[in-house]
C-alpha cells in the first residue's frame, strides 16, 4: 500500500470511528489498540460472545474467498 493510499485509508478509519455510536464496536477496537500496544493480557477473552463469533464469521468468510476489496466497499456505499 503507499503513502497516499495508507493516509487516505487513515482519515477514512478516522472518520469512520469519529461517526461511531455502538459501544459494542468501540470496545473492540479498544481491545485491538491495546492489545497492539501490549497492554491488555489477553484481548479476547475481554470480548463478548456475540463479538468473537462475528470475528470468527469474518475470518471463515476471508478464508473461504466471501471478501471485497476496501475499494470496492466503499465505491459500492458510495453509488447507493
Amino acid at each position: 500500500m503507499g503513502t497516499a493510499e495508507l493516509n487516505n485509508t487513515k482519515k477514512e478509519l478516522v472518520g469512520w470511528i469519529q461517526s461511531l455510536t455502538d459501544d459494542s464496536t468501540l470496545s473492540l477496537l479498544n481491545f485491538v489498540k491495546l492489545s497492539i500496544e501490549d497492554k491488555s493480557a489477553d484481548w479476547w477473552e475481554e470480548l463478548t460472545e456475540t463479538d468473537r463469533i462475528n470475528i470468527l464469521r469474518g475470518i471463515k468468510d476471508y478464508q473461504q474467498g466471501e471478501s471485497m476489496e476496501s475499494s470496492e466497499f466503499w465505491e459500492g456505499l458510495n453509488n447507493g
